[in-house]
């Protein structure tokens, strides 16, 4: 059993944390205490955690909770009127933060920006006078494609601020994804920009917009902000540049007073197949929800530089705008690769800007680990003072190396996971308890998490489905224009639990882990196998850095586990090698697990935000064709892949 870790600086960090603030305030003596109480009576926690976080509105809530037509359609703080950008922007004008940061960029090619609130929130005001000039109004869908730059966070509140809906949009993806995103939400006018650097080139982001809106009839007005000046593609009466849109617009404009559940995003899960889904978020619920996850799981105070290196196509780029807002924080935004032009690029910005706060996820830091520790050592880290993680789990290597090596013992890991959907985290370290390596901490607070065996029974010591028995602020409020898609996907197993589609287990500690998605699961011989922990097995070896299990299909076994390394400079393939490997597995796993095949490649195909897409794997190894792969920042990876084959 692993010991539990307490960075140096633990009981300094507990004692000046939001949360133990919060439990002084409600006079709730142990965190244990506050999260049992939390879980057993919600709407007492969520009215606390309005209060404690200073959340404006406009009118009061009547109800904390109303959930007449079940659990599944819930809604939150009826009767109130409130707008999300009153509460990150406005709130803060009349106050001290007028004249703080309330974001730094810095583009790949070492620009740099900085806005105060007071910038924000006339830059904001300006975007929302052009929307109404351009006649969108309460409810109209507006698409944002654009790269990580502030006109990004810009469109995202001006949006807010007039009652429209925010539809973000991948920077990433090609013109198919695009367009079928457009379509569904129904999008009258588009946020996007001639391009942006990357790695060193130029992503034409006005060309791929173009070919998307050929195959989008309905979006009538284009919005262009000229991150680089070059020439675009220009369709007279339909596009206008960012500097006409906003020319003469007043800097002070009225923000719409907005009942809680009024919608004011949709974002859609990536897939390779079939119409997207787009999940509902809404003003009172959304809003309440991050602020308490930055304020209690990240521990943002007012001094703190929020960096979480993601995009605002991907939920936690709307999560760490939204929660560090309203905190009253600072947020960092960067444009380009995170090893561009030298594996240190990440660890230049965090000293050159002070970061405090570094969200990464676990395949970037097996990337970073793989180029050596003279990267991050040759900088001063010491502003860190947490890590975040999410979107994928951990394995022990990378997470100690992050830990020691970069961190210093100083710096705790709040892993958490969650997911579109859910517009929030099931699962979240807390800065109050000890570490565990890999480990999720426990449930959220306010979140009534549980893992069930397949009787939906609890279980604790073994592997089980993640769900959730209660509502929460930020659920979605259904998949949009397709109620039952979202009760057959969330509800549809057991009566009135959302099952989420992850693997969990507890252990003896009461720490929680993840082991991958359900559907990921791989069956062998009628034992079921989780890809992550195939995948941490094989990372321990001193020769891989990285690695991907996937299901094949197999005639005795049914399923046969097939895996995919890459390996670390110095190491070269051998058949001695691929049978250490077998061999690693087997002897962890037992030997019916015993890999069918291990491959050796020079990549995995991967998000933007670094996350390995196992399906791309599975995909390439069985021949079949992929539909889209506007998700893979790395194409060459497939052909690495099928070469490897």
């Amino acid at each position: 059993m692993v010991k539990k870790l307490y960075w140096k600086g633990f009981e300094q960090t507990v004692e000046n944390s939001n949360v133990v603030a919060f439990m002084r305030a409600q006079k709730v003596k142990s965190f244990e205490g506050l999260l049992q109480r939390s879980q057993d009576d919600i709407e007492w926690f969520w009215n606390a955690v309005n209060q404690f976080l200073g959340i404006e509105w406009y009118a009061p809530y009547t109800q904390v909770l109303r959930a007449n037509k079940g659990i599944e359609w819930a809604q939150w703080f009826t009767g109130g009127k409130i707008n999300i950008t009153h509460n990150c922007v406005d709130k803060h004008i009349n106050t001290y933060r007028r004249h703080k940061l309330a974001l730094i960029w810095e583009g790949e090619n070492h620009e740099i920006r900085k806005l105060t609130y007071l910038d924000l929130y006339r830059e904001v005001n300006r975007v929302a006078e052009g929307l109404k000039d351009a006649g969108i109004r309460t409810g109209d869908a507006v698409g944002v494609y654009l790269p990580m730059i502030p006109e990004t966070a810009v469109t995202l509140l001006a949006i807010a601020k007039i009652g429209a809906i925010f539809i973000p949009v991948f920077s990433g993806y090609g013109p198919e994804a695009i367009a079928s995103r457009l379509n569904d939400a129904s999008v009258k006018l588009l946020f996007t920009a001639d391009g942006f650097y990357r790695k060193g080139g130029v992503v034409e982001m006005k060309k791929i917009a173009d070919a998307a809106l050929r195959m989008s009839p309905g979006v009538q007005r284009v919005v262009v902000f000229k991150r680089l000046h070059i020439d675009v593609p220009w369709t007279d009466k339909r596009d206008i540049d960012w500097e006409s849109f906003v020319q003469d617009k007043p800097v002070i404009s009225p923000t719409e007073k907005l009942t809680s559940e009024t919608p004011w995003m949709v974002i859609y899960t990536s897939g390779t197949t079939g119409r997207p889904k787009g999940a509902v978020h809404v003003h009172g619920g959304f809003l309440v929800k991050q602020a308490e996850e930055i304020a209690f799981q990240v521990d943002m105070k007012d001094q703190d530089i929020l960096f979480w290196f993601t995009d605002m196509g991907w939920i936690m780029g709307p999560w760490e705008v939204v929660g560090g807002l309203a905190m009253g924080g600072t947020l960092f935004f960067y444009e380009g690769a995170p090893d561009w032009p030298k594996p240190d690029r990440l660890w230049e910005m965090v000293e050159r800007h002070r970061i405090t706060t570094l969200g990464i996820s676990p395949t970037a830091v097996r990337a970073f680990m793989r180029s050596g520790d003279q990267w991050p050592n040759a900088h001063d880290l010491t502003s860190l003072r947490l890590f975040g993680s999410t979107g994928e789990p951990w394995n022990p290597v990378p997470w100690m190396w992050l830990y020691k090596e970069v961190g210093k013992q100083r710096c705790p890991i709040i892993n958490l996971s969650g997911g579109t959907e859910i517009g929030a985290c099931f699962l979240s370290v807390h800065p109050v308890k000890p570490l565990k390596p890999c480990s999720l901490g426990g449930p959220s607070l306010g979140m009534a998490i549980d893992v069930f065996d397949d009787n939906a029974q609890p279980v604790r010591g073994k592997v089980g489905e993640l769900v959730c028995k209660k509502p929460w602020p930020s659920m979605t409020r259904g998949i949009w224009h397709d109620p039952q898609r979202y009760t057959e996907t969330y509800w549809n197993r057991w009566p009135h639990v959302w099952v989420h589609g992850d693997w969990a287990s507890v252990d003896k500690d009461g720490y929680w882990f993840l082991h991958g998605r359900s559907d990921d699961t791989i069956k062998v011989a009628g034992k079921r196998v989780g890809p992550a922990e195939v995948e941490s097995i094989l990372v321990s070896h001193a020769a891989v850095t990285e690695a991907a299990a996937i299901g094949v299909p197999d005639p005795l076994k049914g399923e046969a586990l097939a895996c995919f390394v890459v390996l670390k400079p110095g190491y070269t393939p051998s058949e001695e090698l691929r049978a250490e490997l077998v061999q690693l597995v087997a002897s962890a796993l037992g030997k019916s697990t015993t890999p069918k095949t291990i491959k050796f490649t020079g990549e995995l195909p991967k998000t933007r935000n670094a996350k390995i897409l196992r399906r791309f794997v599975k995909a390439a190894y069985l021949g079949q064709q992929i539909a889209d792969t506007s998700s893979v920042e790395n194409l060459s990876s497939l052909n690495s892949i099928a070469q490897a084959v």
